[in-house]
């Protein structure tokens, strides 16, 4: 196993702001983070999964812990985190790894575990064998809610289009890093104050995903973005950022750099 090469981009704020460190969900880049509008309170760093965005490909297997290693080694300091499905389940194991570094995570759209270990395998395969085109029509279905595409139809172009140019064999090696996947054994170790954010239209990661979270960790609350299926900061940018400036409103200190 190798720990992957990360790509950061700033997406506002300045020095002296608490870090705030953002998470893509697969098949995303940081354009999923674009439209939350959080750089007055905080400076903002998102990143790419291997072969999405502007990160290199992997060419080596990766486990979701080894995400979580790329992310602490690639920000200097201690940060607050929010991560969206695979961008969650990396925050939950820098809590888990490297808990001296996270001062709160929002876990959003994610779970302790994801999906069947089979079905990842098989995307993985599909992927290889067809290109993440192949998957653009289920992966919308997936993402948005019903309406979300029509309010906001130019950012969730863009996201289709992230998913068809991402590197097939980099995400493919996401799908088996998540099905390979689970930390619901170990969360209660989690000592940081931890917000499992769901969407209401959710059906990859639903209301369960959530309380497993919120009710497993040590200081565990938990939310709902209404209107939002998989991809709350695109979908409704506007609750998301409510729901995230009013729960690092409370837990910033320490995460100033």
């Amino acid at each position: 196993m190798t720990v992957p090469v990360l790509a950061l981009r700033e997406l506002g704020g300045s020095a002296g702001q608490p870090v705030l460190v953002l998470g893509p969900s697969l098949g995303t880049s940081t354009i999923l983070w674009e439209a939350v509008a959080l750089s007055g309170q905080y400076r903002l760093v998102a990143w790419d999964l291997p072969g999405h965005g502007a990160s290199p490909a992997a060419t080596h297997p990766f486990t979701v812990a080894e995400l979580a290693d790329a992310v602490a080694a690639a920000v200097d300091g201690p940060f607050l985190y929010a991560g969206v499905s695979l961008g969650g389940a990396t925050g939950l194991e820098l809590l888990l790894r490297h808990p001296q570094r996270v001062r709160a995570a929002a876990i959003i759209a994610s779970g302790a575990q994801l999906g069947e270990p089979q079905a990842w395998r098989e995307r993985a395969a599909k992927v290889r064998s067809e290109s993440t085109s192949s998957i653009i029509i289920a992966s919308a279905q997936r993402w948005f809610a019903p309406e979300s595409m029509a309010a906001h139809p130019d950012l969730t172009g863009r996201l289709l289009h992230a998913l068809q140019d991402a590197d097939d064999e980099s995400y493919a090696l996401c799908c088996e890093a998540l099905a390979d996947y689970d930390v619901r054994s170990r969360i209660a170790t989690i000592s940081a104050p931890v917000l499992a954010l769901w969407g209401r239209d959710d059906a990859v990661a639903p209301e369960s995903k959530a309380v497993e979270i919120a009710e497993g960790v040590a200081r565990g609350e938990i939310g709902v973005i209404e209107g939002a299926a998989h991809l709350p900061p695109a979908e409704q940018p506007e609750a998301t950022r409510a729901a995230l400036t009013e729960f690092f409103a409370r837990h910033t200190e320490g995460a100033r750099q």
